[in-house]
């Protein structure tokens, strides 16, 4: 009870709590809306440049356009490529290998997700701290209309409701803020990821696809020269 009677009276508490909660979130949404700014338009990939170079053989130029690996996706691949490149001939490297390249993707993964814990929480907790403030302002609200017994001022119930009511707007509304951009920042991380394991089975199946090509190449030829025959 002296809980609430402390709240009550300083209901400016709660609403201070949001606000300085919703300062927090404004700084890690903008914080993250630079990080993938940057690794969209500022810090271009150069993965499909490599995997271009690495489909043809090339894997000495397609590592060398990897360099600048500044990108989360460009990292875990061209660890991948020297990984490959070594020429192992045994099961146990590439086991190894595949084990190495998974911990270093949830590490750039994890990465992208900082801050996203924090945001979540403040999504959480910030609607139940403006319906906490305004459940002590209803109470306060209608232990005045008790004191006031038969004087009753709907004026001041009234005032007193839509105060208490302000906490809730206040929390909600930083929730719904948090949330949109926290489901954009999510999507952007899911983006990359799928991107990652792409480019990671590109280049683990190179070998494959370039027999594959081959064979496709070999046998346009050939259709190729049969027509020929016939056109004869």
């Amino acid at each position: 009870m002296n809980f609430i009677i402390y709240i009550r009276e300083n209901n400016s508490i709660v609403i201070s709590i949001i606000f300085t909660l919703s300062v927090f979130a404004l700084a890690m949404v903008l914080i993250k809306l630079v990080q993938f700014f940057w690794l969209k338009y500022l810090c271009p990939s150069y993965t499909n440049l490599s995997l271009l170079l690495w489909r043809k053989g090339d894997r000495s130029r397609a590592i060398s356009a990897m360099i600048a690996d500044k990108h989360p996706v460009d990292r875990v691949v061209l660890f991948a490529m020297r990984g490959v490149s070594e020429d192992l001939d045994n099961a146990s490297h590439y086991t190894l290998l595949r084990e190495e390249l998974q911990r270093l993707a949830i590490k750039e993964l994890n990465r992208l997700k900082y801050f996203f814990r924090p945001l979540e929480i403040i999504a959480t907790i910030s609607p139940l701290l403006g319906l906490l403030g305004t459940v002590v302002g209803m109470i306060e609200a209608f232990q005045q209309l008790e004191m006031a017994g038969d004087q009753v001022n709907p004026s001041v119930l009234s005032g007193g409701i839509w105060q208490a009511l302000l906490t809730t707007a206040g929390g909600l509304s930083v929730a719904i803020f948090v949330v949109v951009f926290h489901s954009f920042f999510d999507k952007q991380v899911e983006l990359i990821k799928q991107r990652m394991e792409d480019s990671l089975t590109q280049v683990f199946t190179q070998e494959i696809t370039a027999s594959i090509q081959e064979g496709k190449d070999t046998n346009d030829s050939l259709l190729k020269q049969r027509r020929k025959v016939h056109a004869c």
